[in-house]
């Protein structure tokens, strides 16, 4: 089973309007709702791909009860830490081409409720064999609880995939003691990370940058290039992804996609090149939909066999 945690999970709220009036009254006829955060997409995917997946994070409040009744109109197992404290909401209002973000703080946590959550995370460790981590921190916690996690995990021989913004990637790399499996950084994070800047075409600055000795442990390091496809190191192995060029509908999510391929063919067992395979499948199918974090399993094996992989010599 795939672990997926979601540490700041939200209800995102999509309103879409013709014209958005500034200190005016903006009206909507449709409001899309769904649960939020990057881990709860990776679960979906995880889910519409057939393989078992649980979802776990910290949740609260009707926010947080909504969050759960939707997991569970999708069929999505899950198990989260309760708190008294309201999850938070994430707005994003599409408006003349545009795309405008109210993002909620969400709740703030202690101590106490980190070791809470850690406990409760084990609990669940002895029904996972691959746990995938994404996304953001709610407020009182601090990067160190990922390096807990990962370790945890590794004291059970469970492999983790990590995905969260280079602020905090940077600060679980810091820590020698519990290296993730894999890391999924985009190209805008790696250049942030390491105070370079790489472009998607130069294939030789990607190989340096993934060679760094930040990321010494790591048996997977996958950077995303969005239209151009990814740049690969696995192990002392480096390969470059190309993707099909699709009706790209809604690229949001395309990510989490891709970190929800790569658990089901690490958890799968598939080689090295299917592994890459998969993952890329799954972000390009998210972009052909509507809905962020979702594929039709349908044109699965269309888009697959359309995916070109170059090892890099």
């Amino acid at each position: 089973m795939i672990i997926s945690v979601t540490m700041n999970p939200s209800v995102d709220i999509s309103y879409r309007l013709e014209e958005f009036r500034l200190n005016g009254v903006n009206r909507v006829e449709n409001v899309l709702k769904t649960a939020g955060g990057k881990g709860l997409n990776v679960a979906r995917v995880v889910h519409l791909l057939n393989s078992p997946v649980m979802a776990t994070g910290i949740l609260g409040g009707t926010i947080g009860d909504f969050i759960e009744s939707q997991l569970q109109l999708d069929g999505i197992s899950h198990d989260f830490l309760k708190t008294d404290q309201e999850s938070r909401n994430c707005i994003a209002i599409l408006h003349d081409g545009n795309q405008t973000e109210i993002l909620e703080a969400g709740p703030t946590f202690s101590k106490q409720e980190e070791m809470q959550f850690l406990q409760h995370y084990s609990k669940l460790l002895e029904k996972g064999e691959v746990v995938t981590i994404s996304g953001s921190l709610p407020r009182g916690l601090e990067a160190s609880l990922y390096s807990q996690m990962i370790l945890l995990a590794k004291q059970q021989q469970i492999p983790v995939i990590l995905d969260c913004s280079e602020k905090i990637l940077k600060q679980v790399l810091d820590f020698q003691e519990a290296r993730p499996l894999a890391i999924k950084p985009n190209i805008d994070e790696l250049n942030e990370l390491l105070n370079l800047q790489v472009s998607a075409d130069d294939i030789n600055g990607l190989r340096e940058a993934v060679s760094h000795s930040c990321f010494s442990g790591i048996d997977w390091v996958l950077v995303s290039l969005g239209a151009k496809g990814a740049f690969i190191k696995y192990l002392d192995d480096y390969y470059f992804a190309r993707i099909p060029k699709v009706p790209v509908v809604n690229p949001v999510g395309s990510g989490d996609s891709v970190v929800a391929g790569l658990a089901v063919a690490i958890l799968q067992k598939k080689t090295v090149e299917n592994v890459i395979k998969t993952a890329m499948t799954t972000g390009v199918l998210n972009a052909m939909e509507t809905q962020t974090g979702f594929v039709n399993s349908e044109k699965f094996d269309f888009v697959y066999s359309q995916i070109e992989i170059q090892k890099i010599m």
